[in-house]
């Protein structure tokens, strides 16, 4: 496993570099997930040693955080977005990208099928079905390191600038909704989400309308998070209280973040075990 991570980590360099242009605007997307690739691969290493898992499972989480996102460079290239509904799923186009890698195929069968699973379901809203344990946990495992950093990630963009003038164009892009439009605070919240705050469920992403619902949406996230290990980081480096200074001032806000704050409290009470 350690010469197919050397392998990996060179040939992921060498692609990542391979999307550099003199546009500063396409630089923007591509900087931001070199940097991202970087942070999420330590995160899944960090979290499987936590686990306790052994060096090989150790090495695949490695492997799964470093190629997790490798669909996003094309992405942005071809489409100038990192919005899956305007363009096409980033996990699916990962997983064709990793498929014809040379050294994906120095990996045995069943680590090539959990490295594909993870990836594959490490964006959506729900992981799919599987009797497989191991698989499910390297899907977990990665969707956390995944969202772990996302939170970093999406902490200077709690406020838009009103002044789009001031915006380069690859940020006003990054700010767009899935469909396209501004995310600006008019109408503050689009309809249900702030119903589905209250209640603690998830949304589905494509209806993301204002910076509002942007904002729901990551506290959202917390609920989907697998481990106390990764809640316990999130809640530290005061991602959660920071989204929830910037929300509005309203009832149905006050109870959500109620439901939220007793869910974090609980949840980073409990040990992590991993079933074998």
């Amino acid at each position: 496993m350690q010469e197919i991570l050397k392998e990996a980590h060179r040939w992921m360099d060498e692609y990542m570099k391979s999307f550099y242009c003199d546009d500063k605007d396409i630089m923007f997307g591509i900087r931001m997930k070199e940097q991202h690739t970087g942070y999420v691969t330590a995160h899944a290493r960090e979290l499987a040693l936590y686990l306790k898992l052994d060096e090989q499972d150790a090495g695949l989480a490695e492997l799964t955080g470093l190629l997790h996102d490798v669909g996003r460079f094309r992405q942005w290239q071809l489409y100038k977005t990192f919005v899956d509904a305007q363009s096409e799923d980033h996990a699916d186009l990962g997983v064709k990208v990793i498929r014809e890698l040379p050294f994906f195929g120095k990996l045995t069968e069943a680590d090539r099928e959990v490295l594909l699973f993870a990836i594959g379901n490490h964006n959506k809203k729900e992981i799919q079905q599987t009797n497989s344990k191991r698989k499910l946990l390297f899907a977990r495992l990665i969707r956390d390191a995944d969202k772990l950093d996302i939170f970093r990630v999406l902490a200077p963009y709690l406020t838009v600038d009103k002044d789009a003038g001031q915006q380069s164009a690859a940020i006003q892009r990054f700010m767009k909704g899935p469909n396209g439009e501004a995310t600006g605070e008019k109408g503050i919240f689009a309809p249900g989400f702030l119903e589905r705050f209250v209640n603690g469920q998830q949304v589905d992403y494509t209806m993301i309308r204002t910076n509002e619902d942007r904002k729901l949406v990551r506290l959202m996230w917390v609920y989907d998070v697998n481990f106390a290990w990764t809640l316990q980081r999130i809640r530290d480096k005061g991602y959660i209280d920071a989204i929830i200074a910037n929300l509005p001032q309203l009832p149905q806000v006050e109870l959500g973040v109620h439901r939220l704050k007793k869910y974090v409290a609980e949840k980073c009470a409990v040990e992590d075990v991993v079933c074998s």
